[in-house]
């Protein structure tokens, strides 16, 4: 009898086995697949970009020609609208995250704020679009302008950014927070100084994935009516502007085959600063993970 209850034991040990190696490699033929399709991807856009990937096209602005288009002002246009929706997105989303976590009552009005917070992570971005349309260009008439787009970028990336802030200051032990407030830390010295810091990783990551969405996102800036053709950058921040996706969209447009060669030079040039920004990110977490 005992042999035979070894037997049963090693038989369905070993289909264990069988299922993880399968398991494992079925995984790991999803990931290769889409590496594959992203190195596809962009070798290919790589390649119909190579001959306009040039310093005038870097310093130039957009033309109806294309030996005289440029992506100058696209660019300038998104570093503009970054500086204005990455900050007000951080402020905003952190003390949000912070608020429902840390000082709001657990009662049922709180929770139905997180799973409505949660739900617009999901909302299209054409409504946000039609909301910075409906509040900051018309009610509060700040026109196509970089503040009007920005906010509204920042109120679409907002719900990414709580989620996942919220998720990573719960994972901060609240053993660390009975310990600030057992030696006498007040509420909000145990906040600043204790939760937010060992949770900045985990925030951090939120922002990238919400930076990544927000600089890439034309339906919101189509929707406000943000211009594909200007020949000056914004001085200001109440300034009409040029936006890389804006630019891209109307290229890709165009029935000229060469555009499309220029919509792939802009497509790199998005996906270099893309990456620039979020190797800044990456850098600011890796330090905040040594240092907790």
């Amino acid at each position: 009898m005992q042999l035979i209850d070894k037997s049963v034991i090693a038989g369905k040990r070993s289909g264990r086995l069988a299922l993880n190696n399968s398991m494992k490699w079925a995984f790991f033929l999803c990931t290769t697949v889409g590496l594959v399709v992203l190195v596809t991807l962009i070798v290919d856009t790589l390649m119909d970009a190579v001959g306009y990937l040039d310093w005038d096209f870097l310093t130039s602005f957009s033309s109806a020609r294309v030996e005289s288009a440029g992506f100058y002002g696209a660019v300038i246009g998104s570093l503009w609208l970054m500086v204005v929706t990455v900050p007000a997105a951080i402020f905003l989303s952190v003390a949000t995250a912070l608020y429902l976590e840390e000082y709001a009552p657990k009662n049922r009005l709180t929770d139905f704020i997180k799973i409505n917070v949660s739900n617009l992570a999901g909302v299209p971005s054409v409504v946000f679009g039609l909301l910075g349309l409906a509040i900051f260009v018309r009610a509060m008439a700040m026109g196509n302008s970089v503040l009007a787009a920005g906010l509204t970028l920042a109120l679409m990336i907002l719900p990414v950014i709580v989620v996942s802030s919220q998720e990573a200051i719960r994972s901060v032990p609240s053993s660390v927070r009975e310990a600030s407030i057992g030696m006498g830390a007040t509420k909000w010295q145990t906040v600043s100084r204790i939760i937010l810091p060992a949770a900045i990783p985990g925030i951090i990551t939120g922002i990238i994935l919400a930076i990544s969405r927000a600089i890439g996102e034309t339906a919101p800036l189509v929707v406000i009516g943000v211009p594909t053709t200007l020949l000056v950058t914004p001085d200001g921040v109440l300034d009409s502007f040029q936006a890389m996706p804006m630019q891209i969209y109307a290229w890709i447009k165009m029935p000229q085959e060469e555009f499309q060669y220029l919509a792939a030079a802009g497509i790199i040039v998005l996906l270099a600063i893309l990456l620039l920004m979020n190797s800044v990110a990456i850098f600011i977490r890796y330090k905040f993970s040594q240092r907790y």
